[in-house]
């Protein structure tokens, strides 16, 4: 399958797997934002890493991670009716946190400016 189409395959399925997990009813999964950011599938269709972003929950990500690998078969079944395929990939969900590490880099960020804010524009009036 040429890249396009992957390319297009994989932006479906990502489309699908966010309007199924929204409709899942574990409670592990309603106690803080969730978002797929991210997914990848192997050339051969034969898996599909999933990248979910949790912000917000007081448990941290790891059960909202297990509580969706605990139902991927349901989720797989969902896409392979929904998308009219043959054989859909086997979907592990993994943690992406890339949202945490820019609201670290953005706090470190604030406390530069907030540092050294004043001094350089002192210093830049002076010269």
């Amino acid at each position: 399958m040429s890249e396009k189409n992957m390319g297009r395959l994989a932006q479906d399925m990502k489309r699908e797997i966010i309007a199924i997990i929204s409709r899942l009813k574990d409670p592990r999964l309603s106690g803080g934002l969730l978002t797929v950011t991210r997914l990848d599938v192997t050339p051969d269709l034969d898996v599909a890493k999933v990248y979910v972003s949790v912000l917000g929950n007081p448990e941290g990500p790891a059960p909202v991670i297990k509580a969706l690998n605990c139902a991927a078969g349901h989720v797989r079944t969902e896409i392979s009716r929904k998308m009219h395929i043959r054989k859909a990939p086997r979907l592990i969900f993994v943690e992406d946190d890339g949202a945490a590490y820019a609201a670290h880099i953005n706090e470190l960020l604030k406390e530069l400016n907030v540092d050294s804010g004043p001094d350089a524009s002192e210093e830049a009036d002076g010269e």
